[in-house]
């Protein structure tokens, strides 16, 4: 049986890590590159870095600080923020990331994810999905959202996921917006119906708050994966207390 990943997310504005509730009043969390080196120190699975503010602002990629980062870690790592073409993934995975992470230039252009998929395979195309829960003429849509969050696209979560699995996209990391920075719990919900919607591994975001919450989402919302920001950024839970928990769950995780 595939052991679970339990994975931290450094969002990253200007060089520092934050952290916001639902995409926005963020707070310093801390230095990307010290971050990293506890979180492989503590048992991080992975590490994903999103550059926050880069698509919204226009602004490059930051493959410089991936560089430094991944000189301090051997740990798999996903960048995405700012990459539009295929020579900014490329830069990225040249820098030393194992995966790009494609959110607001995937909607945008489709074939991007096909054009990484081809060039580096499906294991390192990530779709980045921030979704959101929105009412419209009085019934609930989930749509996804780009530049930060701050843009609604019209584009149903469903329909998009199964169209960028069958792009090349090899994962798809689920940030439901509703729930982002709450500490509530994951959106269960929408995270069970996309894992059940495609075949490839679905890691979920957004409102982790305790080691229960995560074994909630990869129990009952079938994910692959658990990413996590604030309880870890702000010592409230440690990853291997986390992983000691789901293991006395009988959930399989790598142990440290």
């Amino acid at each position: 049986m595939l052991t679970k990943r339990i994975i931290p997310c450094l969002d990253v504005d200007k060089g520092r890590v934050v952290k916001g509730v639902k995409f926005f009043d963020h707070v310093d969390a801390g230095d990307p590159v010290a971050q990293a080196r506890r979180y492989q120190d503590d048992g991080a699975d992975e590490l994903v870095f999103y550059d926050i503010t880069a698509s919204h602002e226009g602004r490059e990629i930051m493959a410089d600080l991936v560089k430094k980062v991944v000189e301090q870690i051997f740990m798999p790592l996903t960048v995405g923020g700012g990459i539009r073409t295929l020579a900014d993934a490329t830069r990225l995975i040249q820098a030393g990331a194992e995966k790009v992470s494609l959110n607001s230039a995937a909607v945008q252009n489709p074939k991007l994810l096909a054009e990484v998929a081809r060039k580096f395979g499906r294991c390192a195309t990530v779709l980045g999905l921030d979704a959101n829960r929105v009412t419209k003429d009085g019934v609930e849509v989930w749509e996804v959202f780009v530049a930060g969050g701050r843009i609604g696209t019209g584009i149903k979560v469903m329909d998009w996921v199964k169209q960028a699995e069958s792009l090349g996209a090899g994962e798809i990391v689920l940030n439901v917006m509703n729930a982002d920075g709450t500490t509530a719990g994951y959106d269960l919900e929408m995270t069970a119906a996309v894992s059940d919607a495609v075949k490839i591994p679905v890691v979920a975001s957004g409102g982790a708050g305790s080691p229960q919450h995560i074994l909630d989402v990869l129990k009952q919302g079938h994910a692959d994966a658990a990413l996590a920001a604030s309880i870890f950024h702000f010592n409230t839970y440690s990853i291997g207390q986390v992983k000691q928990f789901l293991a006395d769950a009988g959930v399989p995780v790598r142990l440290v």
